[in-house]
Order: C-alpha cells, then structure tokens, then sequence
C-alpha cells in the first residue's frame, strides 16, 4: 500500500489515536501486544492516517498481514493510507514493528477512521436475493389486501444493500374508506418512529455524554430537575382511574415517596424501574374507562393541559415533579414512557439545548443525514413527506372527545399524544421521525462507535448499555431490547444472536442491529393509518396490527433464510408460504370465520395468495416437484376448510 501526504489530519480528539511504540502506555509481558492494534473495519473502504515524529529513521507497518510502503514516510511528515484494497468486514490488524531508532517514544501516531455506510448489492453481503423478492411479496399482498404502507433499509459489512417501499403515504380516509389519491410512500417518505426515538434520542444523546465524561449514570435525577422534583411531590388520589391489578394497599405514603424520588438516578430510568406510574396520561383531562359512558369518566388528577405549546410543556414538567412513585425504584421493570420523558428532560439540562437541535448538531449533521427530526412540518417537511397515522386524530375513531384533542387525520405531527400535546412534539420517549435509510445509517454508528472521523461512543459505553441488565432479564440492555436466550424472537427472528438489539415503535416500527452478523434492518409502517377493528372489544387494536406486514419480525426472519450460503432456497421459502397460510388462520379470532369481512381474514387471503404466486413461481422448473406442491396446496386448503366453521 502506498501511502500519500496528508495535508490535513483530522481534528485532535475525533478519532482513536494510537501511538507507537507501547502504545498500551507500559511495556507488556508478552512482547508481542504493543506492535499490535485492532478496529473495526467494512471491506471496500478505510484509510489510516500516520503522523511520524522528528528523528524516526526506519519502522514497518502492516494491515492484516499487507505490508505498507513506510519507506515513504519521512519524519515529521503525516500521511494517508488507503485500506481499501486489504480490509476486512469486522475485525482488522494494524501492526508496527522495528521503529528506529528503538528508544523514541510516541515515534508512530495512527489514527484510524470509522467505517461509513456505502452503496452495496445483496449478493456482496451474502443476503439472498429470493428472501428479499419474498418480503417484497408479501408487503404488496397485504397492501392488496388492506394494510396501509412500508419501508425498508438493510445495511450490511458497512454497505446498504437494500432500501425500498410500498404503498400510499395515507391510505385510507377517515371515515375507512380507501384514499386512492394518496401519494405513493417513496423511500424518503419520512414515519413516526414512535418509542424508537427512544434509543436514537435519549440512550444515543446519553452514550455520548458518558464517553466524553459529561455524565454519570448513577446521578441522581435532582441533580438536574432540582429539589423541586422531590419537594413538589403530592399525594395524588387514584381511586376513580386505578386499574383492577392495581392494589392500593400497596402505594407508598407520601414521605417513602419523596424518599424514593430523592434517590432516583439516570440508571434506574434508563432500565425502565424508576417508580413512576405506567401511564399518568399528563394530556388527557378525563381518563378513558371501558364500559362506561363517557360522561362518567373519571378526572385524570395527573392532568397538565394539552396545548401542544412550550407553557403545556412546562406545566407537565411541574406535573412529574408532583408525581408520586408507584414503587421503589429498582425493584421492578415496568416499561415506561414516562422514564425517558424525565430522561430527555435531563439530556436538555446537560446540553443546555432542546433535544432536536442538539442531536441533530452531535449526530445527524456529521453524518449527512437530511431526513431525520422532529417535527418535520417545522423542518421544512410538507404533510405528503410523511406517513399519516391515526384516521380520526387521537380520538380513537371518535370513542373519545378531549377539548383540544386532533380529530382529523394525523400527517407530519408526532401520534403519541404525550410527545404532541405534553412535550410540544419533542420528548425522550417518542416523537421523532425518520425514513428507513437514514436510520440504518444512524443505527449502524452501534456497531463501530463512530462514523467516518467522528467518534461517537467508546466500546466500553456500548457494552454497559447493551450488557444484560440483570441475569434474570437478559431480554434488556440499559433501554436497549436485547434478543438474549430467544427472548425476542418475534421481533428480531430466530436467527439472531443473544447480543442483537433494537426497539419497537407502537405506530408499526422496529429497528433491529445485531453486531455478530454486521447486520442492521430498519421497517417501518404505518400500520395505525386505519380503522379500530372493535372500539368495544380494544380500543387501541387497528386493522393494520392483524396484517404480517405489521407484526415487524417476519422481515428479519425471512431475510436471514439462505444468508451466506449461496444456496437455491426457493423451495424452502415456497414450504414457508405455505406455513404462513396455514398458521395466518389459526390467528382467525373466536367467532370469525373466512365469509366474514376482517381484517384476519384479509390477512388470510393475502397469504395464501401469496403462496399461489410462490407456487407459480416453481411450476415448470427444475426445482419444483409437482407431487410435493400438490400436498402443500392440500395442506392449505385443508386449513381453510377447518377455518371455514365458527370457532
């Protein structure tokens, strides 16, 4: 490798440096660590950057076994090394030896970039091209048959190798008719992330602070919010809106409560066991009883105003500080939007900025990224950039009636209604939009720290927030959803490993990285752009959630059939789709069968057309077996005959 005069070297401090000799800082008993240093690399790309010191006569430099042309490099010259040629997806070996003369100290510097994400094919990062034709399938049976629209980004070995997306940006008008004038979703068709936002807002803002020292996890939350977080807090009568698991013998006075609250830290938040209760609902005025009529509803005593202004922001702030705990902190895991609204309210007082500009000045900027923010109708984003959500507003087609609530179509403005209404559509826990591709961009930073010169996280920050936060909860990093012992296969398939993370969004988004396949999937939709299948039955159960292409892990599961191994799987994935059919109608709820309009029975109907076209596929090839695609056309039409009957 030939190495080249650097006229700039990057900034001091923005990437690794590494000097050598014993560049450990000691002179090791092994005799062989300190010539050597690893980094995580992508296949295709890289450089070093070499600063060689005054009075360096002669040293050797090696990448992963290639040699490097370090007669070339003078003293007191800095230099440029392209990798390109000899790197490597994963780990890479720098190794300088035979400095003279032997006794300099800080004779080699060596700073070494990030990978950054590049243009790829399936094919170069070992995904199979059948998998991808499949999930594309199946996304545009659904669609046929009712669901509303999606995206997809894959990035793999430092390459996206795949981004596309289907249907309309706002699929069906209010009162559930189709909205066939809709624009067609495009891949830089901006979706609510909804508790997404809370690993690439919070847990990333946070990562940071820690590897630059500008925080402790164990920090006490009245450190930033103040005495007034504990001193404020109330008593605050629960009796009309406590659920029927809820006892109230078990509720803390109000002293133990301040106690508690007194001794809550940013750890305790981050692992979803700060105390809070699950839901206050700071927006809504009244609080939603099933089987009563809403005349009756309770007054929410958690209530702050729902102006969706910085004045309602700053009355819900007031509000958590008056905010009793449930629990004390650490003694249970209940998922909480709350924690991490306190958390993005600790990250403002940190950073002295609110969560958009701040993040979108440390990470979006430096990685070029255009299409990630909140509020994107204040971003210089139109409604038709965006993928709507809720048909009649938050009114849950029109079951509930809040003064001051949105009741037309939401498109470009945050779904959830604590990130609208409480936070002005800026909060840790949702809120935040993006499209597929800048996404995976961003969520790639989890597998190498950094991108391109810019030094995001150290390992060891990375590795306390997706270690498992106990034994007994191995499905859970600090925020992070990890898969551990397949404890969240339905997400991120069977396939990945122990150490796979990501988070899923409410509104029908998932983000997924797992480090030990170089692999990041980001799919979003919109599945909650629909009708409520029963406002009696489930009040927040959409016709897009019965659809496989809202249920998420179905893409990961399928994109990994066939990876690395450059087999024929068209088969295998024709057995799958008949699977698919078969199992879509055990998911036939009680009562309902396939004459009936459902959406279950659209989803029905779109696998098993699914499976037609699969069959169709093979038929006449060398691969089919006409005797084989025989018994599976039995096997489904057996199911649909069983599914046929009242169940």
């Amino acid at each position: 490798m030939q190495p080249v005069a650097a006229e700039q070297l990057p900034q001091e401090g923005t990437l690794p440096q590494v000097d050598f000799p014993d560049w450990i800082g000691y002179a090791d008993d092994t005799l062989a660590m300190n010539s050597m240093y690893s980094f995580y690399g992508c296949h295709g790309q890289g450089a070093l950057y070499v600063r060689v010191s005054e009075g360096v006569e002669s040293f050797r430099m090696y990448v992963n076994g290639t040699p490097v042309a370090t007669e070339q490099m003078a003293a007191g010259g800095s230099y440029k090394v392209d990798l390109s040629a000899c790197a490597l997806d994963g780990v890479n070996t720098l190794q300088v030896s035979n400095i003279e003369p032997s006794g300099l100290q800080k004779a080699i510097s060596v700073c070494v970039p990030y990978p950054e994400v590049l243009e790829g094919t399936p094919e170069e990062a070992g995904i199979s091209p059948q998998s991808l034709e499949l999930i594309s399938d199946l996304i545009e049976s659904d669609i046929a048959n009712g669901f509303t629209s999606a995206q997809l980004a894959v990035v793999r070995n430092g390459r996206l190798i795949y981004e596309n997306a289907w249907g309309r940006t706002n699929s069906y008008l209010p009162d559930g008719s189709p909205f066939t004038d809709s624009a067609p979703v495009t891949t830089e068709t901006l979706y609510d992330l909804a508790s997404v936002t809370k690993m690439f807002s919070v847990n990333y803002a946070l990562q940071k602070l820690l590897t630059d020292g500008t925080v402790d996890l164990d920090a006490k939350i009245t450190d930033f919010l103040g005495e007034e977080f504990v001193t404020k807090t109330e008593q605050i009568n629960r009796d009309e809106i406590r659920s029927e698991n809820e006892d109230p013998a078990e509720e803390p006075d109000l002293e133990t409560s301040k106690r508690w609250k007194a001794e809550l830290t940013i750890r305790d938040l981050l692992r979803h066991q700060g105390g809070f209760p699950v839901d206050p609902k700071y927006c809504a005025p009244v609080w939603y009883k099933e089987g009563i009529p809403e005349s009756e509803f309770p007054v929410n005593p958690y209530f702050a105003g729902n102006g969706a202004d910085e004045a309602t922001k700053q009355a819900t702030v007031e509000m958590i500080c008056r905010t009793p705990l449930d629990y004390e902190p650490g003694t249970r895991t209940l998922y909480s939007d709350l924690d991490y609204m306190v958390l993005g309210l600790v990250v403002e007082k940190i950073t002295g900025e609110d969560l958009d500009t701040w993040l979108k000045k440390t990470f979006y900027q430096p990685l070029g990224l255009t299409h990630i923010t909140y509020n994107p109708l204040e971003n210089g984003f139109k409604p038709e950039d965006c993928a709507a959500t809720e048909l009649c507003g938050n009114t849950r087609d029109n079951l509930l009636h809040y003064e001051g609530y949105r009741t037309e179509t939401i498109q470009g403005q945050a779904h959830d209604e604590k990130a609208y209404y409480s936070m002005a559509g800026i909060s840790g826990h949702a809120g935040l939009f993006s499209n597929a591709t800048d996404l995976a961009k961003l969520a790639s930073v989890m597998l190498s720290g950094g991108y391109g010169e810019h030094r995001f996280f150290s390992r060891n920050v990375r590795d306390i927030f997706t270690a498992p936060k106990k034994e007994d909860a191995a499905n859970w990093g600090l925020g992070w959803w990890r898969q551990g012992d397949s404890q969240r296969v339905w997400y991120f398939g069977t396939q990945a490993q122990s150490g796979t993370i990501g988070h899923q969004g409410w509104t029908g988004t998932l983000c997924m990285i797992d480090p030990e396949r170089d692999l990041v999937i980001v799919y979003l939709t919109n599945k909650i752009n629909t009708k409520l299948t029963d406002t009696q039955a489930d009040a927040n159960k959409f016709d897009g959630g019965w659809y496989t292409a809202g249920t998420l892990g179905f893409v990961p599961q399928i994109l990994s059939i066939g990876m690395d191994s450059g087999a024929d799987i068209s088969g295998q994935l024709l057995d799958l789709t008949a699977d698919m059919a078969v199992e879509s109608m055990k998911r036939l709820p009680e009562g309902v069968t396939l004459s009936d309009d459902h959406p279950a029975v659209r989803n029905v109907k779109s696998k098993r057309e699914l499976f037609e076209k699969e069959c169709e596929k093979l038929s006449g090839s060398q691969q089919a077996d006409a005797a084989h695609i025989q018994a599976l056309k039995d096997a489904v039409e057996t199911a649909a005959a069983a599914a046929g009957t009242v169940k």
